[in-house]
C-alpha cells in the first residue's frame, strides 16, 4: 500500500513496522504463525564476533505494563548466523533485513559489522552501543559521547551499508550522544534500547533476576521513548527508528509524529506472536480516523 510506505537510509520499505531485535529471533521462527513478508523489515537477534550463552537464569521478571529481561546477548555468534541462520531465513524472507551487531570493544563491533557487511541479505547495520566496554571500566558504550563515537567509526571504515547506531536511555544527555555518532558516520539512529531496572522477590528478599538488574521494556516505556525521539530528531539530520512501549497503531502514529521515520516494536511480540501483523493490518484504519493520508506527511 503507497500510502504506508517510508524510506529508511536511503532504502525505500513497504510500510514502517519492524519487529526489534530480541523480540523476533532471526525471523523464520515467526513465519509459521504469518507470512512476515508483510513487515516492512525486521532486527534480527542481537549478534556478536563469537557464539554467547549468555546470562545465568532467572533472566525474565514481569512488571507492570512491562518486562524485565537480563538475556545477555545468548546467540551463535556471527559465522553461524551468516552460515545457517541468514540461509534459513531466505527460505521464508524476501527483504532486506536489519543485522543488530553487540561487541565489547571497537574492533570487535567492526569486525562482526564487516563480516555481515558481505551479505546480500543484510541491509542495514544496526549498533547496540548498550554493551559493557571492557576496555573501559565496563561503563556502555552508548553512555559518553567519546565511546559513542568511537565505536561509530570502527564501524564506519569496515562497512559501506548504511548504520543505525542504538541507543540507551540510560544517559543524561542522549541528544549528545545521538550528534556524536552522526558527526562519526551513522546514517540512521535507533532509540530507545530498555531502561534499566530491577525487582525483587518478597519472600526471598532478593532481586528476582540472577543478574539484578535488566532492561525494562513494554507500554510503561513509551513516554519515555517518545521524549527521546522527539528531543533527538530536531537534533539531528539523520532518520531516526523510534521504539519503546508501541503496541497499536495509534502508538506507531505518535511515535512518527515525535520525528520518527519507522518503528520497531518489541516486547508486544513476546505477549503475542502476531502483534506486529495486527498492527500493521490496523494502521490505514486508525490514519483514515485521523485524517492522515500518508506517512510521508507527518514528516513534511
Amino acid at each position: 500500500m503507497e500510502r504506508l510506505k517510508v524510506n529508511l537510509c536511503g532504502i525505500p520499505i513497504d510500510n514502517p513496522v519492524i519487529p526489534a531485535s530480541g523480540t523476533f529471533g532471526y525471523g523464520y521462527e515467526f513465519a509459521r504463525f504469518y507470512d512476515i513478508n508483510l513487515l516492512g523489515t525486521f532486527s534480527c537477534k542481537g549478534t556478536t564476533l563469537e557464539p554467547r550463552f549468555g546470562n545465568p537464569t532467572p533472566r525474565i521478571a514481569e512488571c507492570p505494563d512491562g518486562m524485565l529481561n537480563s538475556v545477555g546477548l545468548q546467540n551463535p555468534g556471527v559465522r553461524a548466523v551468516v552460515e545457517e541462520e541468514l540461509p534459513r531465513l531466505r527460505q521464508v524472507f524476501r527483504k532486506p533485513i536489519i543485522a543488530n551487531v553487540s561487541g565489547f570493544s571497537p574492533e570487535e563491533y567492526a569486525e562482526t559489522c564487516a563480516i555481515l557487511d558481505r551479505e546480500e541479505q543484510v541491509g542495514w547495520l544496526e549498533i547496540n552501543i548498550s554493551c559493557p566496554n571492557v576496555q573501559g571500566g565496563g561503563h556502555a558504550f552508548g553512555t559518553t559521547p567519546e565511546a559513542a563515537a568511537s565505536v561509530t567509526k570502527a564501524v564506519r571504515k569496515r562497512t559501506t551499508k548504511p548504520i543505525l547506531v542504538k541507543l540507551t536511555p540510560n544517559v543524561t544527555d542522549i541528544v549528545s550522544v545521538a550528534q556524536a555518532c552522526e558527526e562519526a558516520g551513522a546514517d540512521g539512529l535507533s532509540l530507545i534500547n530498555t531502561l534499566l531496572g530491577m525487582r525483587i522477590d518478597l519472600r526471598t528478599r532478593r532481586p528476582v533476576l540472577a543478574n539484578t538488574f535488566g532492561g525494562l521494556s513494554g507500554p510503561a516505556v513509551l513516554p519515555v521513548a517518545l521524549r527521546c525521539v522527539y528531543q533527538v530528531s530536531r537534533a539531528v539530520r539523520i532518520p531516526v527508528i523510534g521504539m519503546g512501549g508501541i503496541s497499536s497503531a495509534e502508538d506507531v502514529l505518535e511515535m512518527m509524529m515525535a520525528g520518527a521515520s519507522a518503528v520497531q516494536i518489541g516486547a508486544a511480540n513476546l505477549v503475542n506472536p502476531l502483534a506486529c501483523k495486527e498492527i500493521l493490518e490496523q494502521l490505514p484504519s486508525v490514519m483514515d480516523r485521523l485524517g492522515i493520508q500518508s506517512l510521508y506527511e507527518l514528516h513534511s
